[in-house]
């Protein structure tokens, strides 16, 4: 209720900023958990630059990147009390909110990375968008790849049977304890700004994330194996506060075509470094281990189709394997 009525008053203030005549004026503040050398912080920079060129000057949006507002969950509260007005986000924060936000998300869900971008383009987002919009007043403006989440350790993890009893690092979701539970793993939150140290001090055995991923963070350094589950098809959406919404007024329509654009251009860049990620390891003196994928797939395929313990419908994921090609 506190955090409702915070909201309120924002957008108040912001509307009367609005009858006051300052409409479509705004400075936001545009916070993420990824290191200024990753593709996420380059093309918010250049999303932000382009705003401000596309607006003449009416929107302007500061990028603050590696946690330095806080981190995943510190951001996603930020939204509503008004410390951040825009950010990057897993769904699997945003299903905090809004379940089935996260539906693409879940453990081999996706099909491949056409599959995902027939979601991004698809009916289904848009409900889903909406339907986040209406739980929180926050506007998801576009989503982007972050890619296939692979198992990283310290010895070869090729069958569900190798994972039993690995203390694994996962973002602290509930979506992401269910990939490692189904396998007999024990899933450890850790936030991401600190996974490094926690593999580093042995806090915990192993850890999952993208290729890309998995470079930037150096996580290679202190992990010898990466094991290609793929488990997950993993993305980011940016996320639009209702205050910041309020101040855009009619620019809210190029900041949105604007981050469409960054989004779509980060997600093939991201893609296409996956493909050539798996050499330039082997060259690094990581052995880099094919799994047995369909024993893993087996291990929790009857769970997205239960109800009772997934936050989206039998009709939303109906309509989700319908847009494979």
């Amino acid at each position: 209720m506190i955090g409702k009525t915070v909201r309120r008053g924002l957008l108040a203030a912001a509307m009367t900023m609005i009858v006051a005549g300052q409409a479509w004026a705004a400075d936001l503040k545009w916070a993420h958990v990824y290191e200024e050398g990753s593709s996420y912080h380059k093309w918010a920079l250049w999303a932000a630059g382009q705003i401000k060129e596309k607006t003449g000057g009416r929107v302007n949006v500061s990028v603050y990147p590696a946690s330095s507002l806080g981190k995943e969950a510190e951001i996603n509260e930020g939204l509503t009390i008004g410390s951040v007005d825009m950010i990057y986000t897993g769904p699997n924060f945003a299903e905090r909110d809004y379940g089935p936000i996260a539906i693409s998300d879940y453990p081999f869900m996706l099909k491949n990375y056409d599959h995902w971008k027939a979601y991004r383009d698809s009916d289904l987002f848009k409900d889903l968008s909406e339907g986040y919009r209406s739980a929180t007043g926050h506007s998801v403006m576009a989503i982007t790849w972050y890619g296939y989440r692979h198992v990283t350790s310290n010895f070869p993890i090729t069958k569900p049977d190798d994972m039993k009893g690995l203390k694994i690092r996962v973002p602290d979701s509930p979506l992401m304890l269910l990939f490692p539970n189904a396998v007999g793993a024990n899933p450890t939150p850790i936030a991401f700004s600190e996974v490094y140290l926690a593999l580093q001090q042995g806090v915990v055995d192993a850890q999952e994330n993208p290729l890309p991923t998995i470079k930037f963070k150096k996580f290679y350094e202190v992990q010898s194996n990466i094991n290609l589950t793929g488990h997950i098809g993993n993305s980011l959406i940016i996320v639009v506060s209702e205050t910041a919404m309020a101040q855009l007024g009619e620019d809210a329509a190029t900041v949105e075509a604007v981050l469409k654009d960054a989004a779509a251009r980060n997600a093939d860049e991201i893609y296409q470094s996956e493909q050539e990620l798996a050499e330039w390891f082997v060259e690094q003196g990581i052995k880099v281990n094919e799994v047995d994928k369909a024993a893993f797939q087996a291990a929790v395929e009857p769970i997205l189709t239960d109800e009772s313990k997934v936050p989206y419908t039998q009709e939303q994921y109906e309509r989700m394997q319908a847009l494979a090609q």
